[in-house]
């Protein structure tokens, strides 16, 4: 009896075990579901239009699952001409955010962004037309294994385009609003006179009617005083 009770009890906990080791199993997979070692995702608005001569800020903002070491994570922006696969970096992260003073940019360029909040965002002052073009946003933050990046599409304006009109739209709206309750109005009157038309058919028949039965009476009275 003591060696069956033993077994039994090592039996539970073996199966104890293993229910545990399953759920820690569990948690892990869900785990990594959830904050994938390539979770990395930037945020951009991939189209933008500035006016020549003003200033710009180009947003870039990326999110991951992992929270940022100044001494392991990267960036980089670099530009790009429309039809010209060449990269020029004018701003990097390595230990500490740092502008590239380059030729096309000059001093233009500052960092606005804030990385405590993973934004890696920067402005352009005096935009000019040759800044025309697109801009890349990189960003690397370990242990997310894969590189994000964004795309910004930036287009230089001389002048801004003008506002749409919308009283031709209004107009537009109300008259066809107007049509519309007009055949609505229509369609309610006609449907009405139908009903009354309707309904006077009826009544003459059942004068009619009526009539018929009150004259067959009458005859049938007339016949009999004859007899």
């Amino acid at each position: 009896m003591v060696v069956v009770a033993r077994s039994l009890q090592t039996r539970r906990r073996s199966c104890c075990w293993a229910a545990a080791r399953s759920m820690l199993l569990m948690l892990g997979v869900l785990a990594m579901k959830g904050c994938p070692a390539s979770s990395m995702d930037v945020v951009v608005t991939h189209k933008m239009n500035a006016l020549n001569g003003t200033t710009i800020r180009l947003s870039c903002i990326f999110n991951s699952c992992y929270k940022v070491d100044n001494s392991k994570f990267a960036m980089n922006w670099t530009y790009q001409e429309t039809f010209n696969d060449t990269e020029e970096m004018f701003m990097t992260y390595k230990q500490r955010m740092t502008v590239l003073r380059t030729e096309k940019f000059g001093d233009r360029v500052v960092f606005s962004g804030n990385l405590e909040k993973n934004d890696v965002s920067f402005t352009i002052s005096d935009v000019q037309l040759t800044d025309d073009g697109i801009y890349n946003c990189y960003v690397r933050n370990p242990p997310d294994r894969q590189q994000g990046k964004g795309i910004i599409k930036l287009n230089v304006l001389t002048e801004l385009p003008p506002p749409r009109d919308s009283t031709i739209a209004v107009v537009v709206g109300a008259s066809v609003g107007g049509i519309l309750a007009l055949l609505i109005l229509s369609m309610v009157v006609v449907k009405c006179v139908r009903r009354r038309r309707k309904q006077e058919l009826i009544s003459d028949e059942q004068k009619i009617e009526e009539e018929g039965k009150t004259e067959g009476d009458g005859g049938t009275e007339e016949g009999t005083k004859q007899i």
